[in-house]
């Protein structure tokens, strides 16, 4: 297992950084639009913003492999031998950045034995960085200054609860209905993880598909913090490399892990 030391996180906060840049180069141009064939967009900020990470990443640890949204996937045959690795998502909420909301985010995340071991989410347009390392505090950046995150808890009505911009389905619209008195916020992209990290939001739930490079960052911060991201279906925190499929299934997102958010989950 690599160390993780200071050094390492200061090194990968400066190439997720390096990646911001060159997102931010395109965000300031007339960008074309092209279609994945999901149908999900890319532009050349996500290929721009990967190549920056994989060059930085490669030379800062030569030995670890790189498993990237936007590179070519790996086979699970191969996959599936990693102890260690890097969880990459360079644009994460491209849809978010084609309509110019500002709300997407560079993601990069250590995995460790199948957990995330150091993560770090940074908003382009303000330049503020969430990162935390597995076992210690996490952090919110702004220039120089770091401040420790909490979340909050207990959360007390109205519960602020996080839905997708881009991804809102009826099962989640149900899901909403039955949680009682709450504030429902609108929140692009990993920042939503970030932002229950920080205690302005309680819940995030997410009925339907998302890939392991979506939430292995913000997952990091937000355990750090004292939330937790866990699998509707089991309960448990989200557990990655360990399928053939590198989608996650549903999920819920909490500051506060006393809520009793299975009585909110469909049948």
């Amino acid at each position: 297992m690599i160390k993780l030391t200071t050094d390492l996180r200061e090194t990968v906060i400066a190439i997720a950084q390096d990646a911001a840049a060159a997102i931010m180069g395109v965000y300031a141009t007339a960008f074309e639009i092209e279609l994945k064939s999901d149908r999900s967009p890319v532009t050349a900020a996500d290929r721009a913003a990967n190549d920056v990470i994989e060059r930085g990443l490669a030379q800062l640890t030569p030995d670890l492999p790189i498993l990237s949204e936007e590179s070519a996937l790996v086979p699970w045959e191969v996959r599936q031998h990693w102890g260690a690795y890097w969880l990459v998502d360079p644009l994460d909420g491209t849809r978010e950045f084609v309509k110019r909301n500002d709300e997407f985010s560079v993601n990069i995340a250590l995995i460790y034995q199948g957990a995330p071991a150091f993560g770090v989410v940074l908003a382009p347009v303000t330049g503020v960085i969430w990162h935390a390392m597995r076992g210690e505090l996490a952090y919110r950046r702004e220039g120089m200054h770091d401040s420790v995150l909490r979340a909050r808890a207990p959360a007390q009505p109205p519960l602020r609860v996080a839905a997708s911009r881009s991804h809102r389905s009826p099962e989640t619209e149900s899901l909403l209905a039955r949680m009682g008195d709450i504030e429902v916020i609108a929140q692009g992209s990993s920042l939503k993880f970030c932002r229950l990290a920080e205690g302005t939001l309680d819940v995030y739930p997410r009925l339907g598909p998302t890939a392991e490079w979506d939430t292995a960052a913000g997952q990091c911060v937000l355990h750090a913090a004292g939330g937790a991201v866990l699998s509707a279906a089991t309960g448990k925190p989200f557990r990655y490399n360990r399928r053939e499929t590198l989608l996650n299934g549903d999920f819920i997102a909490l500051g506060d892990t006393r809520l009793p958010w299975r009585s909110w989950m469909p049948d």
